[in-house]
């Protein structure tokens, strides 16, 4: 009999390393199906401001508590990101960009710039 020869092991996830430009794919899909999820409540938000005073009293009372806040940011947050990956894939839609260091500083510039659009907002809509 012939002996087994040596094959190497598929790596799991404990070994496996993402790239960056991995992560952050990923993470527009999960984005992507967070803000739909969060375009539920800004319906049900519409839904009851047009349903009258008592309840939109009721909706902003649960709005206003701090893991609701939480969750609002977390919203802004995941639409500036995917509003960024957008224009990511509208450079990449041009056929520019796919050198990769150009990908990496992309990725990079995606993320700094959907944080600083968020904290934009945010010190925007606390000076109201």
């Amino acid at each position: 009999m012939s002996a087994q020869p040596q094959r190497p092991l598929s790596p799991h996830l404990q070994v496996y390393k993402l790239p960056l430009t991995g992560i952050i794919s990923i993470t527009h899909r999960i984005t992507g199906v967070l803000l739909s999820f969060g375009l539920l409540y800004v319906v049900c938000l519409l839904s009851a401001l047009a349903s009258g005073p008592e309840a939109y009293a009721a909706v902003q009372s649960f709005a206003s508590s701090w893991w609701m806040s939480l969750l609002s940011w977390g919203f802004t947050y995941a639409l500036f990101f995917h509003l960024c990956h957008g224009v990511r894939h509208l450079i990449w839609d041009a056929g520019q960009g796919f050198e990769l260091e150009t990908l990496n500083r992309y990725a990079l510039i995606e993320l700094g710039a959907s944080v600083l659009l968020t904290l934009i907002s945010l010190i925007l809509l606390s000076l109201d």
